[in-house]
């Protein structure tokens, strides 16, 4: 089968196959590939008066052109993304952290009296807190510290390398 100049291919060796160059970004120069030039020009980079640029798929997953329903727009030779991200805290579901506390109401001055307890005694169980709106209560800063440390986390979805490589030579592609 042969194949169309401009066209890419996943191969399994590490090579690139007679007439076709690995889509690794690098420059070419435009005389003595102006067939290619003429489909991709400048789209994956390079000066346009000497060189242009092939695609450089190391590390990247390729996706389509233009702009489907209710997704962003992207335009040939665009690069966006990122491998790792840090999340913001309106972009952390509403969730809620249980406090397990000690059913007995505690007394005196010494540490094992310094527990959040409580004794349940207006009728409606274990009760920690005022039911009075704006009654500030008062907590230890270190046990109710914000967490996270917004360290970025990997953001890719399983991948596996893969040779991506352009065809320099072959037949040329005719528009519809």
């Amino acid at each position: 089968m042969d194949a169309f100049i401009a066209e890419i291919r996943v191969f399994g060796c590490n090579f690139a196959p007679k007439n076709w160059a690995q889509c690794n970004g690098q420059l070419l120069a435009i005389a003595s590939n102006t067939a290619l030039f003429s489909l991709i020009g400048v789209n994956y980079g390079g000066n346009g008066t000497t060189n242009f640029a092939l695609p450089n798929l190391q590390g990247q997953a390729a996706i389509g052109q233009g702009q489907g329903p209710g997704l962003s727009m992207y335009s040939i030779g665009e690069v966006t993304g990122t491998a790792n991200v840090s999340l913001i805290g309106n972009q952390l579901p509403p969730h809620n952290h249980t406090v397990n506390c000690y059913n007995d109401g505690g007394s005196g001055n010494g540490p094992g009296a310094n527990v959040l307890a409580t004794s349940g005694t207006d009728g409606r169980g274990n009760v920690l807190y005022s039911a009075t709106a704006g009654v500030p209560v008062a907590m230890n800063p270190a046990q109710i510290a914000p967490t996270g440390n917004g360290t970025p986390h990997n953001n890719m979805s399983p991948y596996m390398a893969m040779n991506y490589c352009i065809a320099l030579q072959g037949v040329f592609p005719s528009r519809p």
